[in-house]
């Protein structure tokens, strides 16, 4: 695939937001579902993407920090591997696994930034104790703008790079690697749903989780229902979730007239 200018720039500007939204705007947008849709619209393949991007999300959705410890970078992660899918051809799994070493890269840079950014703790203490909210906020600016320029750089360099060059790459890639990476790929998905559940679960949750999962296997199974089992899903869920919230309610209420103590968990 040959990118135009205009994909060149629209890959570069939704990263540049994306890089600022992971740690400031804090609208989510750079969550690898979203990044997948909006690289698909951008290379015109809306399927590819909203599939690669799903298959990134599910592997990334138990990561987090701890620490001064990141995780693999979800926004250069998911995005590459959307446009690796797209301009390379590969299959969705394979693209998430070959997106890995990018999806590291980015950890390196978010790491490299926090320290170089550092110091800029010590001027913002200054415009404080000057009563400069103007300086305050044109710190924020520059370190966000630095980290979106990095990231955007970074992807935009390896876009240009691959739609250029990958398809030699790929065509030099034994058959049997390209399936341990579409197995690997597979497997991600799996283990980062495997890590949400062994931090969220509790016991008192279990019964959802069996009930969930057969429900799954049944719709799944019927033909006519299978194109919107998501869907299907998302709505027995909710069903179920908001009939729970109610129950939760109720008996808060009742415990509180009572004088008695509840506790919540996860």
């Amino acid at each position: 695939m040959h990118a135009t200018i205009v994909q060149i720039i629209l890959v570069f500007i939704v990263t540049f937001i994306a890089g600022i939204d992971q740690f400031s705007f804090l609208e989510s947008l750079y969550q690898p579902i979203v990044m997948g849709m909006v690289i698909g619209l951008i290379l015109g393949d809306l399927q590819t993407g909203l599939i690669v991007g799903g298959t990134y999300q599910l592997m990334t959705i138990g990561n987090m920090p701890v620490g001064g410890a990141q995780p693999p970078n979800a926004v250069i992660g998911g995005i590459m591997a959307a446009i690796l899918a797209i301009t390379l051809h590969l299959t969705p799994t394979a693209a998430v696994a070959t997106a890995i070493p990018f999806s590291l890269l980015g950890q390196y840079g978010v790491t490299l930034i926090f320290t170089i950014t550092s110091p800029a703790m010590a001027f913002a203490d200054k415009y404080a104790e000057k009563a400069d909210p103007k300086g305050i906020a044109r710190m924020n600016y520059i370190t966000m703008c630095l980290m979106g320029l990095i990231f955007a750089i970074v992807v935009t360099l390896f876009f240009i790079g691959g739609s250029t060059f990958g398809s030699q790459v790929v065509a030099l890639i034994p058959t049997w690697l390209m399936s341990g990476l579409s197995a690997a790929g597979g497997m991600m998905r799996y283990v980062g749903f495997a890590i949400l559940i062994r931090v969220m679960v509790s016991r008192e949750l279990w019964g959802f989780f069996f009930v969930g999962f057969a429900l799954a296997v049944i719709i799944a199974g019927i033909t006519s229902l299978s194109g919107s089992a998501m869907v299907i899903l998302a709505l027995i869920g909710f069903g179920i979730a908001y009939w729970d919230f109610q129950i939760q309610t109720k008996l808060s209420k009742v415990n509180s007239v009572q004088g008695g103590d509840y506790e919540d968990g996860i």
